[in-house]
């Protein structure tokens, strides 16, 4: 993989991505694009924010069916009506369902088969930022993941995909994964951490042989939706908000279709077991975990 100079953020894109491709096609180092044509997929927290937006690229590059999961029955019903207006009926269903619930998500998967006859892609996007209602939020965030994770890897993207590979892309956070401020809702960014590790141990290459499935995450910058401008009297107290307030402020706003556009790429291309942070209308470029028996040692005195 090229070098990285220490004053450039990394940009491992996926031009350089042989040194981690090698758990693909039995040890090749080649790599190979999963096909988004006539593929189904399932999103939870599909209809608003960059849920909404992940779905919409997913469809512009032909996927044969989706199934948007959601606990907000209204509004998915009338985003699925408009979503088949503009790309084909029958081409959208939508599932109400709570993502804590893991006999709901099990009927989401059920459904969705039923109905197209296969599912292939998965993307865990339903979460909430709302530090005052902790217990909700590590409930979804953690817990509505685990239970997809778990879900589609033993079970339904295993036994249902149309081909030979199948995809579970998880929704991290730039708040997962550190930086040069921290951000200011400490329980929101530990769901966040959470999920960063579901990614890497669900995604290790003997899960990926032993199943064909890949577990891949994207880590969204600070991007316009909803959750942005929705964080009065979300977090823990008047510190914290102005903490938010400051943290937003130093970080470059991105719009929604560019991290849906990373999402569509990392699904396509990432290797099992990687996060991708999308941040600035950039390329989203790969995070990699230090290696703890290369860095330096830094004891207690």
């Amino acid at each position: 993989m090229s070098e990285v100079s220490p004053l450039r953020k990394p940009q491992i894109i996926f031009d350089d991505l042989t040194s981690n491709m090698r758990f693909l096609n039995n040890g090749s180092t080649e790599r190979r694009s999963f096909n988004i044509a006539g593929k189904v997929a399932l999103i939870t927290g599909g209809v608003s924010g960059l849920g909404l937006s992940f779905a919409k690229d997913l469809l512009k590059h032909q996927l044969r069916g989706l199934a948007l999961a959601d606990i907000n029955y209204n509004l998915g019903q009338s985003i699925c009506h408009e979503l088949n207006e503009e790309y084909g009926e029958g081409k959208v269903i939508f599932i109400n369902m709570d993502v804590v619930d893991m006999n709901q998500f099990k009927d989401a998967f059920e459904e969705t088969v039923a109905v197209f006859g296969n599912v292939d892609i998965l993307i865990n996007n339903a979460g909430i930022l709302d530090d005052r209602l902790w217990t909700k939020e590590i409930a979804i965030n953690i817990t509505g993941t685990i239970n997809g994770i778990i879900l589609g890897l033993e079970t339904y993207l295993q036994k249902h995909r149309t081909g030979s590979e199948a995809v579970i892309a998880n929704i991290c956070s730039i708040s997962g994964i550190g930086g040069k401020m921290a951000f200011p809702c400490p329980l929101y960014t530990c769901s966040k951490f959470a999920v960063h590790g579901l990614t890497i141990t669900f995604g290790c290459p003997e899960h990926f042989q032993r199943t064909g499935v890949r577990v891949v995450a994207v880590c969204p910058g600070v991007t316009e939706t909803p959750l942005v401008h929705n964080f009065v009297n979300r977090t823990l107290g008047d510190p914290y908000e102005k903490l938010c307030k400051v943290y937003f402020e130093s970080h470059s706003l991105q719009r929604a279709e560019s991290c849906a556009r990373a999402m569509t790429k990392v699904i396509q291309s990432a290797p099992p077991g990687t996060l991708w942070v999308s941040e600035g209308d950039e390329e989203p470029y790969q995070y990699i975990l230090p290696d703890r028996f290369k860095i330096p040692k830094v004891y207690m005195e």
